[in-house]
């Protein structure tokens, strides 16, 4: 999309992608990029989405929000789970109405699926019957996902075996479509998708920092999330007396810091264990962008973040980003 088609004064991608592992800086470079080339900054986390979990998904603050225009954070509640349809759909939206605005739409997140969404499309899943749903959160909750995986691998073999036995919500949502349509899930994506790449210009900056880096990040992070009210954010949520499936229930630290409000753990050994939890699922996120990089778009942009106080970029890292984005006029 050209600057004259879009009603900006110059060309720029019809979207700009910010990937990358949790605690790699996304969001502060989404910050900078959107104030440096007017733009509006779009959540593509999937538990950032969730408006009882600003602390522990490191949403924005309201002062960064009130410095560039946010969409998609903290709009859905707890108890709602957000498929990767329903954020696609409200991503269009979102990147028409910024366009429309003469601004630049930049999709921050660490969430594979949802850029996999508007580069790849979708596959042609039919809806699944609420008692599928059920059923699979009614199993996972009695048995466990290793319990459930095992179930999985005898009735669906393809499926389970491209899941972790302990990834729960990836479980039971293979139960829950093999149940609900006669058909695994492997085999409905082998058909394709039933909507296409997204028609958007796109070019993409995947950060991929320097693993000791990203692992003092998470922990320091952790630390600043438990002085500013992690542990009342998480006996909130608990107090609406949610199902333990719902993914803002499983998100990093909420598992953790719920032990540790019902005496099953000190709060050290919680915060030990979701600094050790997120530090895995940074490992899968690392590898699944790796793996699924000629699948991006073809403006695909590397590079090794280096962190300093705070986890921002050196200056001539951000000046590397910026000639990048600029280089697209």
């Amino acid at each position: 999309m050209s600057g004259a088609q879009s009603g900006l004064p110059f060309a720029l991608p019809g979207a700009l992608l910010v990937a990358g592992p949790t605690a790699s800086g996304k969001s502060a470079l989404a910050l900078d990029l959107a104030e440096r080339f007017d733009g509006v900054v779009i959540n593509a986390d999937s538990m950032q989405l969730y408006a009882e979990l600003r602390v522990l998904t490191a949403r924005p603050t309201a002062a960064e929000e009130r410095r560039v225009p946010h969409r998609l954070y903290g709009v859905r509640p707890a108890a709602a789970a957000a498929s990767v349809a329903w954020w696609r759909g409200e991503a269009l939206a979102a990147m028409g109405a910024a366009r429309a605005a003469g601004r630049l739409p930049i999709l921050c997140g660490g969430t594979g699926l949802f850029f996999h969404s508007l580069t790849q499309g979708l596959s042609a899943i039919p809806a699944v019957p609420d008692a599928a749903r059920a059923e699979a959160r009614g199993l996972l909750a009695a048995e466990g996902p290793e319990t459930l995986h095992a179930r999985l691998a005898a009735a669906d073999p393809e499926t389970a075996a491209r899941l972790r036995p302990g990834d729960s919500q990836r479980v039971a949502r293979a139960w829950e479509v093999w149940r609900g349509t006669g058909r695994g899930l492997a085999a409905w994506q082998r058909e394709g998708a039933s909507t296409g790449p997204v028609p958007w210009r796109l070019a993409a900056i995947l950060l991929d920092p320097p693993r000791d880096g990203l692992r003092a990040a998470i922990a320091a992070r952790f630390a600043a999330m438990l002085r500013q009210g992690a542990i009342e954010e998480v006996r909130g949520l608990l107090a609406q007396g949610l199902d333990p499936a719902l993914p803002a229930m499983r998100a990093h630290g909420v598992p953790e810091l719920a032990a540790h409000l019902a005496g099953r753990m000190t709060l050290a050994a919680a915060a030990e264990r979701a600094i050790l939890n997120t530090g895995q699922y940074t490992k899968r996120q690392r590898t699944w962008f790796r793996h699924h990089a000629l699948a991006a778009p073809p403006d695909m942009h590397m590079i090794h973040a280096r962190y300093a106080e705070g986890a921002q970029f050196q200056e001539s890292g951000r000046e590397e980003i910026f000639a990048f984005v600029d280089s697209r006029r």
